[in-house]
């Protein structure tokens, strides 16, 4: 009897611990559309020709600073790709819709020989546990051919998150790439 009690038990701790993990769930950024009117033309078209994101951040799991100097890496909130390349793809779609058509050469399309490219280099991009995004960095433009940047600008974005968990950080960072997208587009349709 008492080696068919512990034989019970030891069966009973086994199926608890044989139960299902944590479901993992993919996000991506989203295309924030501009809200007001198109700018200007510029005088030759661009490109998002890259988004440089620091290897700390550029992960499959979600990041989230928690601290001064810590962060967390969520195992079960991930992108659904590569965090710089979705976001070079989201920024691009964000400027042309911003900018007149045709100005914008998507990523995935043929760069015409007199496109000028953008380079953005992201410092600091992802939510808070106080529920705050933000994006900071720097962004260039290139002329066609050239090595050095025709004009560099700072960014420094915020907003706050609307909700909580995975869902409402991937919502705040897409519209802080709507927000860099809206300045990119001013910038450069008054800078000829």
């Amino acid at each position: 009897m008492r080696c068919t009690l512990v034989a019970a038990c030891l069966a009973g701790l086994a199926l608890a611990g044989c139960g299902t993990s944590p479901t993992t769930r993919y996000h991506a950024l989203a295309v924030v559309p501009g809200t007001g009117g198109k700018t200007a033309s510029l005088s030759l078209p661009v490109t998002v020709a890259a988004v440089h994101i620091p290897p700390a951040l550029d992960r499959r799991g979600m990041v989230r600073r928690t601290g001064e100097t810590a962060v967390e890496v969520s195992s079960r909130d991930r992108w659904a790709a590569p965090l710089g390349a979705m976001a070079r793809e989201v920024l691009a779609e964000d400027l042309a819709s911003r900018l007149p058509d045709n100005q914008v050469v998507l990523p995935s399309a043929p760069i015409p020989r007199q496109t000028e490219r953008i380079v953005v280099s992201i410092a600091q991009f992802g939510a808070d546990e106080t529920g705050h995004a933000i994006l900071h960095g720097s962004w260039s433009l290139l002329r066609a051919g050239a090595a050095k940047p025709h004009l560099s600008r700072p960014i420094a974005l915020e907003t706050t998150v609307s909700g909580t968990g995975a869902d409402a950080e991937a919502v705040a960072m897409s519209q802080l790439l709507g927000q860099l997208a809206t300045e990119m587009a001013r910038t450069l349709a008054s800078n000829p």
